[in-house]
């Protein structure tokens, strides 16, 4: 599937399923990544906004960085 767009307003719930299904996939499989040991969560749960077409990717990403980052100077 080609996407020329992840903005919300240019893709269905399938493609953008697709998008985060496809983005999340590092080809080890979830019980070689270490993100939902360390705190970082499902995937799904963490982009289901994106995919429910309510917050684009762009703001779950810093929201995600902000909570993170508690204050902290990290780049």
């Amino acid at each position: 599937m080609e996407i020329k767009s992840l903005l919300i307003k240019d893709t269905t719930k399938e493609e953008r399923e697709q998008i985060i299904k496809e983005s999340m996939d590092c080809g080890g499989g979830c019980e070689n990544c270490s993100s939902c040991w360390i705190g970082g969560g499902s995937p799904w749960d963490i982009y289901q906004d994106y995919i429910d077409g309510k917050r684009e990717i762009k703001e779950i990403n810093a929201g995600y960085m902000e909570q993170y980052r508690q204050g902290r100077n990290i780049m």
